[in-house]
């Protein structure tokens, strides 16, 4: 069960500052995980309408789904970092920061000389992430990424839908790589600069962590000489392995992993021990290759009984199954429920919204879940913060810079 809520000072990371000029999701993803677990987290956006994840859509009580995702806990100041008083300002922060993280375009870090090389003399102290599309050094340095691009350049979508028709992982799976990795790669340097005093830069490309999430395919395509066949919900090398349609139209699906289980679906599910023995289906690579014969033994025995039935019968011989969920089902899962995994946030507005608890539980300690922030709502505090007073926060709103 998660933990209730501690202050904000005893948080893992409380007293840790990230100011990260970011948009869309791979570097928000990042952040706002570091932001769960306490750090102050000052996302910097364009005085124009902010991060264009704001306008993905309007779903939300009129905000992204996208940005109420991944931007709890933050604060937002507005800057034009293309002006001389906007750069000043953000180094200001730089001064105190601890952790600056900016997925840019191709090549604007360097122009606005917030590269990692560009900091290291000046914040000697400052632990620099950099989030690109296919590395910041290298042929497609240039090159703009975005996430389905990025599942078409690793294979992925190749391996994604069914045999007669390709198709796009239903998230973004290269972002939220990226972004798992930055996260990893920050809390790793933090690490070592508070054990060694070591500073050290982050980067992760999209195209390279989407690319370690290919090591299976990588390996089985590289060394068999054919990459696994798209197989819908099948699995591609393992059977039986995947849905079958029970007789009250719900979809199940069912893994069984070894020749044990094999044997227990046999005898006890489908009633006929004998087919143990049945050379087409001894192994698991003889399954595979007979793959037709397996699902027609299982569709046929499945369809001639409910899903609840087919579940609870699958239970009781210990093969793992599930019922093919849409996301509404997801939404009321009796896990997320049992565990307490919800909670409520709130969105610019004043409405809330429910948000799932980050999925790793620290004993003794529970996530901080703060509300989503207006473009630029932080922005007079952060400023006067710095120095400024009134009088000058107006002249920097009159020019266009906050």
């Amino acid at each position: 069960m998660a933990e209730e809520a501690v202050p904000a000072d005893e948080l893992p990371l409380s007293g840790i500052t990230v100011v990260s000029v970011e948009q869309a999701v791979a570097a928000p993803f990042a952040t706002r995980q570091l932001a769960d677990l306490g750090a102050r987290v000052i996302k910097v956006e364009r005085p124009d309408g902010g991060d264009f994840a704001r306008r993905y859509d309007t779903t939300v009580h009129g905000q992204s789904s996208y940005f109420v995702w991944l931007n709890r806990s933050k604060e937002s100041l507005t800057l034009d970092l293309k002006s001389e008083k906007g750069r000043k300002v953000l180094h200001e922060l730089l001064a105190r920061a601890d952790v600056f993280v900016q997925n840019l375009a191709p090549g604007a870090a360097a122009r606005l000389g917030l590269a990692a090389d560009d900091l290291a003399d000046r914040y000697p102290t400052l632990i620099p992430c950099s989030v690109t599309g296919y590395g910041s050094s290298g042929p497609w340095a240039d090159r703009k990424a975005y996430d389905l691009l990025v599942q078409c350049q690793t294979g992925l979508v190749s391996l994604t839908g069914s045999a007669r028709e390709a198709a796009r992982a239903g998230v973004s799976v290269a972002d939220i790589a990226a972004g798992t990795y930055a996260y990893s790669g920050i809390l790793t340097a933090l690490f070592t600069r508070a054990t060694r005093g070591t500073v050290r830069a982050v980067e992760v490309s999209l195209f390279e962590a989407l690319a370690e999430w290919m090591g299976q395919p990588a390996y089985y395509t590289a060394y068999s000489g054919a990459q696994p066949p798209r197989a819908g919900t099948r699995h591609p090398t393992i059977a039986p392995y995947g849905t079958y349609t029970a007789a009250d139209g719900r979809d199940v699906l069912l893994s069984v992993q070894n020749e044990r289980e094999w044997a227990a679906l046999c005898e006890r599910f489908l009633g006929d021990p004998g087919l143990t023995d049945d050379p087409r289906f001894a192994t698991g690579s003889a399954r595979v290759s007979n793959r037709e014969e397996v699902d027609a033994l299982l569709a046929e025995r499945i369809a001639a009984s409910g899903s609840g039935e087919v579940m609870a019968l699958l239970d009781a011989v210990g093969i793992a199954n599930a019922p093919v969920n849409d996301v509404k089902q997801f939404l009321e899962h009796p896990v997320l429920s049992g565990r307490d995994r919800w909670r409520e946030v709130a969105v610019p507005g004043g409405e809330t919204v429910r948000a799932l608890l980050p999925p790793v539980d620290l004993a003794g300690t529970a996530p901080r879940m703060g509300a989503v922030p207006a473009v630029g709502e932080h922005t007079e505090g952060i400023l006067a913060e710095l120095g400024y007073t009134p009088g000058q926060i107006g002249e920097l709103r009159a020019d266009g810079v906050v």
